[in-house]
């Protein structure tokens, strides 16, 4: 872009603040350092407000969260060398779950890169496999081009993280700002809108089958397309099951809803689709978590792929009907060429299924069962929390316990599987939903991560509540040793703190319980305590997960069924 000679020129810091504020930011999550002061300087005078982690990754987990809560861009900015690479976790896990966030990085002077300089790591280079873009911008004039260029990158399209890194020179220069103008890149032309052939085509295969699955992913979420898929699913009369990055996509109090697919998701829900003869597939990217033994997969279905990324269509599994675009867009031109079928026997097979192998556990037992606890956190809440996790055992009880109802309500980590993600992302979402409970149904491993930004959800006076189920292990690690490694655990158990104590020393309210008739209580004190609050609950150090599709099986072979069975 030509610089106007009308443009107002002014030091690179203000242009990037500049930028911000014009791209709609309010709110950005950070940590300081001696390259990025220019910039926090000007971040003084504005109205943006910001907040400080405790570590760089903790921030880029919050500005994850507050993407994904707000569908917004989130924003996070760390100093060269260890900080940026302290928000490296944070942003492939925003990569791998398409979250729309731009990563500012200081880097040191121009002259001095390539030099080993203090605090100097080439972030561009360590960066570029796990970001959709990255720049390092070497020209104050060009900053502002490259920041609205991020920001468009990272919210279009497939979203993702965008990184942009900016020399302390390039800060303090000066430049002008040019006033914004058509973004025109011709590599980068995303798709929304559906070929109409396609659409045609799309319809015509649900009309004719027979019993066909919505299997939907948290594409339908990013593009805002639950009200969508809704029309679609009740038109048609077809049940839905989701992803666990879908979960929220569709109210799980429909009677169509199948709840989650997958590994660890409802037997109904696996067997339904093993069992379809079309799989119509929306948002979502056939993960291994979700598809079992490929070979094996849907073995008598179509497959109907609707997808923004056509990337994504045909990479893991044969696409028979692919449509790219918008999900948004496409969904209602496929809904109008629906018709309405009863499907009596195939809804007659799937409650079968259903009242033969729901979720369950042992609810006669004496001891906390965390299935319990976040049945107790459902009905107390009246399922109107925001639920954020961790990741492991405690991650997919959250998603089989506590039923979802609407699209950005349930807030984890799918695809890097980050551990520590829970009380950062709740700190986000507690910061995009003032007026909500917002809760990390954590894990005490995971928990122990991050634990330490309990402090800044007190230094921001930020409610959040984290109910840590402690088993004293790295709980799926454990359970994977218990299946496959004849229960030998090695370096699997954890000498934990208690969390109570530890949420007091920061500042928080925390109690620790130990028996099933302290759970309702102890919840009722977590909800009505007016601060940040840590529930520590000792539950069974071996209870599992189940039902569980284990590796290199079909998705219909579950382990575990036969427990439900004997369940009382």
């Amino acid at each position: 872009m030509k610089n106007s000679s009308n443009a107002p020129e002014m030091q690179g810091a203000q242009i990037i603040v500049e930028i911000l504020k014009e791209q709609g930011v309010d709110t950005m999550f950070g940590y300081l350092g001696g390259v990025v002061l220019p910039i926090f300087d000007k971040l003084y005078d504005s109205d943006i407000r910001f907040i400080t982690p405790r570590h760089e990754q903790g921030g880029a987990h919050m500005a994850d969260a507050y993407a994904r809560c707000t569908g917004k861009t989130g924003v996070c900015i760390a100093t060269s060398g260890p900080g940026a690479t302290n928000l490296t976790t944070g942003i492939a896990n925003a990569m791998m779950d398409s979250v729309p966030m731009v990563a500012l990085t200081g880097q040191v002077r121009t002259e001095l890169i390539g030099g080993d300089a203090f605090q100097e790591v080439d972030t561009t280079g360590i960066t570029r496999p796990i970001t959709k873009h990255n720049v390092i911008v070497k020209d104050v004039n060009n900053l502002a081009e490259e920041l609205r260029q991020a920001f468009y990158i990272a919210s279009t399209g497939r979203p993702g993280p965008v990184l942009v890194d900016i020399p302390v020179d390039v800060s303090v220069g000066t430049g002008r700002l040019n006033p914004p103008s058509d973004i025109d890149m011709p590599g980068y032309k995303p798709r929304v809108e559906g070929h109409k052939k396609q659409i045609e085509a799309a319809a015509d295969a649900i009309n004719k089958s027979k019993r066909p699955v919505l299997y939907i992913g948290g594409g339908v979420i990013i593009s805002n397309a639950s009200r969508e898929i809704t029309d679609l699913a009740e038109k048609a009369n077809i049940p839905v099951t989701t992803t666990l990055m879908g979960m929220g996509a569709f109210d799980q109090n429909s009677p169509l809803s199948l709840d989650m697919l997958g590994m660890h998701g409802a037997a109904y829900a696996n067997m339904a689709v093993q069992n379809s003869d079309l799989l119509i597939a929306v948002g979502s990217r056939f993960d291994d978590r979700v598809t079992g033994q490929l070979k094996r997969f849907c073995p008598n279905a179509k497959i109907l792929h609707v997808d923004i990324d056509p990337a994504s269509i045909s990479k893991n599994v044969q696409v028979h009907v692919p449509v790219v675009g918008d999900a948004k867009l496409v969904l209602p031109e496929i809904t109008e060429l629906l018709e309405y079928s009863d499907r009596g026997e195939w809804f007659a097979q799937i409650s079968e299924w259903k009242k033969a192998h729901p979720f369950t556990y042992d609810k006669n037992a004496t001891s906390i069962k965390p299935q319990y606890v976040i049945e107790e956190l459902w009905n107390q809440t009246k399922g109107e929390a925001t639920i954020t996790t961790g990741v492991g055992q405690h991650q997919m009880w959250a998603a089989q316990f506590y039923k979802y109802k609407y699209p950005r309500q349930f807030i984890t980590s799918g695809g890097l599987g980050t551990m520590g993600f829970g009380l950062p992302s709740a700190i986000g979402a507690q910061v995009a939903r003032p007026d909500s409970t917002v809760i990390d149904i954590d894990g005490d491993s995971s928990f122990n991560m991050t634990m330490t930004e309990l402090s800044t959800a007190v230094m921001y006076k930020l409610p959040v509540k984290a109910v840590v189920l402690n088993n004293g292990y790295m709980g799926m690690v454990r359970q994977w040793q218990e299946l496959f490694y004849q229960r030998r655990y090695s370096h699997s158990h954890l000498l934990n703190p208690n969390f109570a104590d530890v949420a007091k020393a920061l500042g928080a309210g925390g109690i620790s319980i130990e028996k099933k008739d302290e759970v309702q209580g102890a919840i009722e004190k977590m909800l009505s305590y007016d601060g940040p609050f840590v529930l520590d609950c000792r539950i069974e150090p071996e209870e599992n997960v189940w039902p569980m599709v284990s590796p290199g099986k079909a998705l219909d072979e579950m382990a575990g069924l036969e427990i439900f069975e004997k369940m009382p």
